[in-house]
């Protein structure tokens, strides 16, 4: 106890003193109810009055005792065992002998210090690991983590079992800069480099479009292989079976090789796609396990089909088909409306070319179009009967009887805003030739929004040329003129190439082109390809017939393998979605359906997803004790070998730095609260009242 403290002065003890020696003199001094006692009996009550009055006045001045606290706290060791594969294989048989050597490390250790023992691979966690199965050694993320735990605690060392092999995160010798324990480091594992084929790393593009070609490129290294021959193969993976995709052959031709090869292969399958990299095994390898590498690449069928309705062949729809087929995600098909017998609800976007027009019915056309909110753009001219193309559009009305036109030039608008336009081309097309717009009057719609004004003389009207919109859902365009091949053409004539009207009616198509998810039940996956560590997560989003969101019902999920094996879930109600994590998955490729009964009505999504094997354990199996070395004795402490583990605590303690540390911590507690106290103050006061009972009085 250091000291006695009161929330007022000190000298207020004497008030309570006089207030108890007040009160007791009060009581029995002049009192006759114990005039026959003996004298002592009445100085003995009046004394316990004295004090139990003088007590209770004393706690009133809330007196306060503050205590000094000695806390001696040991030093923390920290004790880190990799549990990658690669350590699990340089153990091997002998995993039994090293766990209890591991563990009597950790027993003496505790003798001293305060033992926090972590396994550490694709992820830190506490407890020393029972299995050798982590498909990742991250140095650097065990580091950060025991930094952020115990940086600003007392510790004292960092023991770490390693066989020096890093495959993700930073060089650990850069990612111990933040404290400058010693780290002591068991070195495991076995640096005799052995003849060895490795297929080190495989670089490829994740996403490649249905169609395109993409490259795949292949580091391979070899050590003590000089005059073997072998080759490069690359197979597709379709469940069991393999297609043999490309070959070519190997030269090894010096005992430390290294070299990249490059691969062509044919995106000629949509969905995600498995490929196997093999590096061929060569006479006396240790092990083939490094020899190939399965890769995964997302094949997406990107193309919309694009449909050129048109009533007669104009030059136009040429300039059309040219611009739009520039590009390779988009698949033109142009077709005569008297000829084609094809369904446009097979399309994603449609040029409707003098459409509606004379002497043809394209109400069946018009009706699957709004029916199926397809995006249509329409290009009118001599051919449009523009009383039809007022009833099926709400963009613009045209007030013209169809056989006057003027030549107008195009102006763009201003204030434009439904995407974006190079100025280049803005100016540019101030300069191209006139094309034929009907000569009429012209009224838009309260939606729609013009991008182009017709240009008629050099006199700039209010007339629109091109204008754009939304119609029953469906993102819609009118181009109110004809004889845009002009514009291709003037295009060649200036530059040397149609870049310009290309990139014009690319924006365009883009634009039109996209069209909304209308579906009432989706589900999404939240990426395609996954690592086998990696949990698979799912949402999915439900709407009633007014597209409000909903999620009353449940729904469920079947994911089915290569092989054929369901895995059936049921998702979470989040919200006002569903969510789901479906864990992790074995390697391979998978589909699901989504399903769910909603009003009534039966609901499904499909999709597909794949999981991809983890072997970077397998591309590197020499040791790096090199790399532990460095770490030791960058922070003062001690590389040893498995057999001379037992030695580390004594090293330690020779290191003089790591020791206990002594915190001193003052107390304050209320002096009320000191039950022993109360007791005294109890006996007091029932020791009075007993006796004046029994003597007589109250």
């Amino acid at each position: 106890m250091d000291r006695l403290t009161f929330s007022y002065p000190a000298w207020f003890v004497l008030f309570c003193l006089l207030l108890g020696l007040g009160y007791a003199f009060v009581l029995y001094y002049r009192d006759n109810s114990f005039k026959d006692q003996a004298p002592w009996l009445r100085w003995l009550m009046s004394g316990l009055r004295f004090l139990g009055a003088s007590f209770l006045a004393f706690f009133l001045l809330s007196p306060l005792l503050r205590y000094k606290q000695i806390d001696t706290r040991k030093p923390i060791v920290v004790l880190a065992q990799d549990a990658s594969e690669s350590v699990g294989n340089a153990i091997g048989k002998s995993k039994a002998e090293y766990q209890q050597k591991l563990e009597l490390l950790q027993r003496d250790l505790g003798t001293d210090y305060e033992v926090k023992s972590f396994a550490f691979g694709s992820s830190v966690r506490e407890g020393l690991p029972e299995k050798y199965e982590d498909k990742i050694s991250n140095l650097a993320d065990l580091f950060s983590s025991t930094y952020d735990l115990y940086g600003g605690d007392n510790l004292g060392a960092i023991v770490l079992a390693s066989d020096g092999i890093y495959n993700e995160g930073n060089n650990p010798l850069y990612s111990g800069e933040k404290s400058a324990v010693p780290v002591f480091t068991i070195a495991l594992g076995d640096t005799t480099p052995k003849k060895d084929l490795v297929l080190k790393r495989v670089f490829h593009n994740k996403i490649v479009y249905l169609g395109d070609q993409f490259s795949v490129l292949v580091d391979i290294s070899a050590i003590n292989c000089a005059g073997n021959t072998t080759s490069l193969s690359v197979y597709k993976v379709d469940g069991g079976k393999t297609q043999l995709m490309s070959s070519q052959p190997l030269n090894i031709d010096r005992k430390d090789y290294f070299s990249t090869k490059e691969i062509i292969l044919n995106a000629n399958e949509a969905g995600v796609q498995r490929y196997r990299v093999v590096v061929n095994k060569v006479l006396g390898e240790a092990s083939s396990n490094n020899n190939s590498q399965d890769i995964f690449v997302d094949v997406l069928d990107a193309r919309q089909k694009i449909l050129l309705l048109a009533h007669s062949p104009h030059p136009d729809i040429s300039a059309i088909r040219q611009s739009i087929s520039a590009n390779k995600n988009y698949q033109v098909e142009v077709a005569d409306f008297r000829d084609f017998k094809g369904n446009v609800a097979a399309y994603d976007y449609v040029v409707l070319h003098q459409l509606p027009g004379k002497g043809v019915d394209a109400s069946g056309v018009l009706a699957t179009l709004d029916r199926e909110r397809i995006p249509r753009l329409f290009v009118t001219g001599a051919q449009t009967d523009y009383g039809q193309f007022n009833r099926v559009q709400n963009l613009v009305t045209v007030q013209t009887d169809g056989r006057n036109t003027n030549d107008v030039q195009g102006r763009f608008a201003g204030n434009f805003s439904l995407f974006l336009l190079d100025d280049k081309l803005k100016t540019e097309f101030a300069n191209y030739p006139p094309i034929q717009a009907p000569f009429g009057e012209f009224r838009v719609g309260g939606s729609a929004q013009v991008m182009m004004y017709q240009r008629i003389r050099k006199i700039d009207t209010q007339y629109p040329l091109f204008i754009f919109g939304e119609q029953n859902g469906a993102r819609t365009g009118a181009l109110l003129a004809e004889g845009i091949w002009r514009w291709r053409l003037f295009n060649f004539l200036n530059v040397d190439n149609h870049e310009l009207f290309d990139d014009w009616v690319s924006k365009v198509t883009q634009y039109l082109g996209v069209k909304e998810d209308k579906r009432k039940f989706r589900v999404n996956v939240s990426k395609n390809i996954y690592r086998e560590n990696e949990q698979v997560f799912f949402d999915a989003e439900l709407y009633n017939k007014s597209y409000e969101l909903i999620n009353e019902a449940d729904v469920l999920l079947v994911i089915t393998s290569e092989k054929g094996k369901d895995y059936t879930y049921t998702f979470n109600k989040s919200g006002k979605a569903y969510s789901l994590n479906a864990g992790t998955l074995p390697v391979g490729n998978y589909k699901f359906v989504g399903k769910v009964n909603s009003g009534g009505e039966q609901l499904s999504y499909n999709g597909q997803f794949s999981v991809q094997p983890i072997q970077l354990e397998q591309y590197e199996t020499t040791a790096d004790h090199r790399l532990l070395r460095l770490l030791s004795e960058q922070y003062g402490g001690k590389m040893v070998s498995q057999a001379e583990m037992n030695d580390i605590p004594a090293m330690i303690k020779a290191v003089g730095t790591v020791k206990p540390v002594i915190y001193e911590n003052a107390t304050t507690k209320s002096l009320i609260n000191l039950k022993w106290l109360f007791a005294i103050l109890l006996l007091l006061i029932a020791t009075e009242w007993f006796l004046r009972r029994y003597l007589g009085s109250y």
